[in-house]
């Protein structure tokens, strides 16, 4: 008897194998950097394990939503309570973890903004270089790699998560690049009559750093809360009401009524069309090949399609 083969558990050709990876090289990275940071004094170290460590744990947060959208999809290891408190599935929880994610990793960015302006202001801090700068170059080659390898499998899998993944290891690669140029910007002043700017490198390339990246996941907080607030995205909106339109047509239907909405990776729609009264009766069978019609030229059939289509003769149950 031929068994099905378990996929290994850092399957970066999966979506949660990729987040997998990502979290473990995450781990270490935050590791290694809050350790590098107290040994060298440097406070934009620390920020940088410690945005790590708060990636990680969003990613997790991520990986568990991905498990639980994926068993209630394909019916496989949910268990029955869930199934019957979440009968719509877990797709709104996507775009709440994207937000939430977001929004903590500006709201780390803009703690470290401060404490880098007061330690300016307090005449800065020394930090040992060399320690320094044998971090960053480490940790600029495993973010670029990671970033490299998610990027490329992302192509296929087209996930939400995974991009926001993508964006946050650029933006933790940048993030350490431009520490190591200050880096080594310091190391090569001292001795000399620039030694005396030294102190202020590590807190003034911190607040540069996060005035970049704090406005960087807003976009995504934006269209994750548009998600939630289930805005109307306006292309599905269009290519829906042609399919309707195009429909009563050609079926001689009085009207039609269309609802639409994008909740992570599910697409929501609801059609509801007007019949004439005047139209003859018509069998379960005929109005089931009417629905199946429809569904093929919305198109995009799949788990993540949720498809009401309704046939009736009072305008009211459309509204």
């Amino acid at each position: 008897m031929e068994t099905t083969r378990k996929p290994p558990f850092f399957d970066i050709a999966s979506e949660q194998g990729l987040l997998r990876t990502s979290i473990a090289v995450t781990l270490f990275i935050a590791t290694i950097g809050i350790g590098f940071g107290l040994a060298s004094g440097s406070f934009s170290i620390v920020f940088d394990g410690v945005y790590s460590l708060v990636d990680a744990s969003m990613s997790g947060l991520s990986l568990v939503v991905v498990r639980l959208i994926t068993s209630h999809t394909t019916s496989l290891h949910l268990s029955r309570k869930l199934r019957e408190r979440f009968t719509m599935g877990f797709w709104h929880l996507e775009p709440m973890v994207l937000a939430l994610n977001g929004i903590l990793l500006s709201g780390v960015a803009i703690y470290a903004l401060i404490n880098a302006i007061a330690s300016v202001l307090e005449g800065g801090r020394h930090l040992e270089f060399g320690i320094a700068i044998g971090y960053a170059v480490l940790t600029v080659i495993a973010c670029v790699t990671i970033a490299v390898i998610e990027a490329r499998a992302n192509r296929k899998l087209r996930s939400d998560f995974v991009s926001m993944d993508v964006k946050g290891w650029v933006m933790s690669a940048s993030i350490t690049a431009a520490l190591l140029i200050a880096f080594c910007f310091g190391y090569a002043v001292q001795g000399t009559p620039w030694e005396w700017m030294s102190p202020y490198i590590d807190p003034a390339v911190l607040a540069l750093v996060c005035l970049v990246i704090i406005p960087l996941p807003l976009s995504v907080v934006r269209q994750a809360l548009s998600e939630i607030f289930l805005v109307t995205p306006g292309d599905l909106k269009v290519h829906v009401d042609e399919v309707a339109r195009a429909f009563v047509a050609r079926h001689g239907l009085q009207s039609y009524r269309a609802y639409v909405a994008k909740v992570g990776r599910s697409r929501e729609i609801e059609l509801y069309f007007i019949v004439p009264k005047s139209m003859g009766a018509k069998s379960i069978e005929e109005w089931d090949a009417l629905r199946d019609e429809v569904g093929e030229a919305v198109g995009g059939e799949g788990p993540n399609r949720w498809l009401t289509v309704v046939f009736t003769g009072d305008p009211e149950w459309a509204e």
